[in-house]
């Protein structure tokens, strides 16, 4: 890997690496205090700016090219960036609440004037013009860019490796996956490279890499988090988020990322503030449903079954009631089949006809899917939709929170593209291993991932809490509670 503002390959082969987690990392250093611990501390001047990008700088040298999470480095940009953020507070100019944080790009948002790939040798050398929302929005917050996190081709499938950059390797294990696609932030987040990050998520691609690398993803209510451009601007199946080493973190990033804009027709109004407001560490009358194979619709490995199982009596603790219950999934496979099938037709059909061998089979399968589809396959998925969706606001009257598993395995070897079998019961496809996520995403409800645990092999377990459609406030205070009450998330893997 190489400074500058362009085209910067990270590294292909990444250095074998042995990971032994520590409960409690230095305090006094930079790379592992909470966002928003660094924000009030570059606010009130105690740091600066350019004092908190150098510390993330020299980690990342240090620790990147075993795990290969940032892909293109614009270190000299992000230096101009933080004096000017140094200089801004010194003038006593008005600030956002990201004012001075490093923040790092997933690799298929657009980056004006730095390298935006997706991952795939068409785009090698593709540098856009102009940011995309997500970028500006954390810009105008006062986020100091970094550089670009590693994706798998096109953002597809939920294990990032492609080939322009190579895998990404799990900072708790050298070898195993980072999950996807929002994997190289997540090991970015998880190694301490940078303390923000950002991602999407159409089945499971922010919550599915938090859970593998020990951090918090959210996938928001579609329309929280506005994304333009986008060619399909009224699906509600592919969203964008923040991520972060906590869910205040999280929290305080979505108050930066929230909000309407008028060119995307499902945004949401309100004020995005309310998301950064201080979070309970109770939960007190709240009404829990636990699902832990979401109604005997998916198989999960044992392992993680075990792990999540054993912090139920951490929400008693807290207050809160926990029954086994799960809302009423049917169509939600049929849904979310069909639509991402739909999706991947418009986005790719044109590109695999005209060369099939330009990108992975899998992007081949799942756009062939697509060509294949009639206009009465959508509208039946549509109906199956609004009635998946009329069945969750109802279990929502009775529940405040769904709690389940993230992923249904651990983390896998990173030359393994994804699971084929998942406790015993063989996957039909790419995505099969991934619905845990994939059923979730098609209700359209908000789910975050959190830390839920550790195996006995001292691999990460995510545990997904899912709320009602808008509930993103109630989703960020459950989840904060529970991290506050189990601190895995302060279980850290020593690289460097």
């Amino acid at each position: 890997m190489t400074d500058g503002g362009g085209s910067t390959r990270g590294a292909g082969a990444a250095v074998p690496c042995q990971s032994r987690l520590v409960t409690t990392p230095d305090p006094d250093d930079l790379c592992w205090r909470p966002a928003t611990e660094l924000a009030a501390l570059v606010l009130a001047r105690e740091i600066s700016a350019r004092e908190l990008l150098e510390a993330h700088l020299a980690r990342i040298e240090a620790v990147n090219p075993a795990i290969n999470a940032i892909v293109t480095l614009d270190a000299d940009g992000a230096r101009a960036a933080a004096d000017a953020a140094d200089a801004a507070l010194a003038a006593g100019e008005e600030v956002g609440p990201l004012h001075g944080l490093p923040v790092a790009h997933k690799d298929t948002h657009a980056t004006g004037g730095m390298l935006t790939t997706w991952g795939s040798p068409l785009h090698a050398r593709n540098v856009p013009a102009h940011d995309e929302l997500v970028v500006s929005r954390l810009k105008a917050a006062g986020a100091i860019r970094v550089g670009k996190t590693n994706v798998p081709e096109f953002a597809a499938g939920s294990h990032t490796f492609n080939p322009v950059f190579g895998p990404t390797h799990n900072p708790y294990r050298h070898g195993l996956s980072a999950g996807g696609s929002s994997g190289g932030a997540a090991a970015a987040l998880a190694a301490g490279l940078v303390p923000l990050a950002e991602g999407s998520d159409m089945g499971g691609s922010l919550r599915n890499p938090a859970a593998f690398c020990n951090v918090v993803g959210l996938r928001p209510t579609p329309g929280r988090v506005p994304t333009h451009p986008a060619a399909m601007g009224w699906s509600q199946l592919s969203v964008q988020g923040p991520m972060g080493r906590t869910v205040g973190d999280v929290a305080l990033t979505l108050s930066a990322l929230a909000g309407p804009d008028p060119r995307v027709p499902i945004s949401l109004t309100g004020d995005p503030a309310v998301f950064a407001a201080p979070l309970p560490t109770e939960l007190t009358g709240l009404r829990v449903a636990w699902a832990p194979d979401l109604g005997g619709r998916v198989p999960v490995d044992p392992v993680i079954t075990e792990v999540l199982t054993a912090q139920l009596g951490v929400f008693g603790d807290l207050g809160a009631t926990v029954e086994e219950d799960c809302p009423d999934l049917r169509g939600a496979d049929e849904v979310f089949g069909v639509l991402r099938a739909w999706l991947f037709e418009a986005t790719f059909g044109d590109l695999v006809r005209k060369d099939p061998e330009a990108v992975k089979e899998t992007i081949r399968w799942n756009a062939g899917r697509g060509a294949e589809l009639t206009g009465a396959d959508v509208g039946r998925a549509e109906i199956a939709h609004t009635r998946l969706y009329e069945r969750v606001v109802e279990f929502f009257d009775r529940y405040d929170v769904l709690l389940a598993p993230t992923t249904q395995v651990p983390p896998f070897p990173v030359e393994q593209e994804y699971p084929t079998e998942v406790a015993g019961v063989p996957m039909e496809d790419y995505l099969g291993w991934m619905r845990s996520c994939t059923l979730i995403s098609a209700t359209g409800c908000p789910a975050l991932s959190l830390p839920g645990g550790f195996t006995s092999d001292g691999l990460p377990v995510g545990l997904q809490v899912v709320a009602a459609p808008r509930a993103d406030r109630r989703l960020l205070e459950v989840a904060h509670a529970f991290e506050q009450a189990t601190g895995f998330g302060r279980r850290r893997p020593e690289l460097g």
